[in-house]
């Protein structure tokens, strides 16, 4: 985040009469703050442009699997381009995989995902585009992998060797996989492998309550900090959904997404954090692994209207 952006960001914070933020580990005090705010604080960062946003252009009723037209592509984009520095994919096939070039002509940064599975053939074709994209000048950061360990679908040496490839074939680019926090602490091959730490930090996964959401997501970026070795580290995916049913003392409501996302981004700018937050627009489709708290964790709705308009 940008010395313009944090002191923009401070400024508006001093301005609602918030004395110390972050100094309390747990965040910002917001009993004294009304919800319009809070908007206005949640506005106001995002109109200086966050660092990162995870990125999937999928209307109603598509997920993966569906083809991605480069029209829906373009039109999505546009609805977030003037709100974030970077966009994080997810894929690189069914038109995913000409999201980055148009990225790139709207100014944006990318981290371009390739989808691993135990599907192996369909890895190579992933690989094989993610190697693409990136020679064309399309990815600052190839991630390769997502989730794969926590998902038991391929083992550690197995998603080393696709970060090898990659790193071969792109010298010069930082290349990396992207996993809950904790599987690089489990993991050393996997986290030397790494160009850069690339973590999920999921607070409300982890059933924790909102107001202590912050505490716990530091907890685990210092925890992926000391087996880092010096690399960087990247929180690729957080967020708090705004419905759905509860996961244990975490509760997915607009007032709790709301201030977990303007914590975090506080926090963000206080200590030079770079963070991709999850997401950008709901997505149905997610209800069929996640409940029906999976299809609310944008910042826009499937429709593309903005939330806390």
């Amino acid at each position: 985040m940008t010395t313009l952006v944090k002191k923009i960001m401070y400024t508006e914070v001093r301005a609602l009469g918030i004395q110390h933020v972050n100094k309390h580990l747990a965040g910002i005090d917001f009993s004294s703050l009304s919800q319009a705010d809070s908007v206005s604080m949640l506005r106001e960062i995002l109109d200086h442009r966050i660092h990162g946003i995870a990125y999937s252009p999928y209307m109603d009723g598509q997920g993966p699997g569906a083809e991605i037209s480069e029209a829906q592509i373009e039109q999505r984009l546009k609805i977030i381009e003037p709100y974030t520095h970077w966009i994080r994919t997810f894929s690189c096939v069914e038109g995913n995989e000409n999201i980055p070039r148009i990225a790139k002509a709207h100014d944006l940064k990318t981290m371009v995902g390739v989808c691993l599975s135990d599907d192996k053939d369909k890895n190579e074709v992933e690989l094989s585009n993610g190697i693409d994209i990136a020679r064309r000048g399309y990815a600052d950061i190839l991630a390769v992998g997502n989730e794969v360990l926590l998902r038991g679908e391929l083992t550690e040496q197995e998603i080393i060797d696709y970060i090898s490839r990659a790193k071969q074939a792109v010298p010069g680019l930082n290349v990396s996989y992207v996993d809950a926090y904790f599987q690089f602490e489990d993991h050393s091959a996997l986290a030397n492998a790494c160009d850069v730490l690339l973590i999920n930090c999921y607070p409300f996964w982890e059933e924790c309550p909102a107001d202590y959401a912050l505490l716990y997501m530091k907890d685990m970026y210092h925890r992926a900090l000391k087996v880092a070795n010096g690399k960087k580290v990247i929180i690729s995916e957080t967020g708090w959904p705004t419905s759905g049913a509860a996961s244990g003392a975490a509760v997915p409501s607009y007032e709790n997404a709301m201030q977990y996302f303007i914590n975090t981004y506080a926090w963000a700018g206080q200590e030079d954090i770079e963070i991709f937050y999850f997401s950008s627009f709901d997505e149905a489709w997610k209800t069929g692994d996640e409940g029906d708290v999976g299809a609310y964790w944008g910042l826009w709705d499937k429709d593309g209207r903005f939330k806390y308009a």
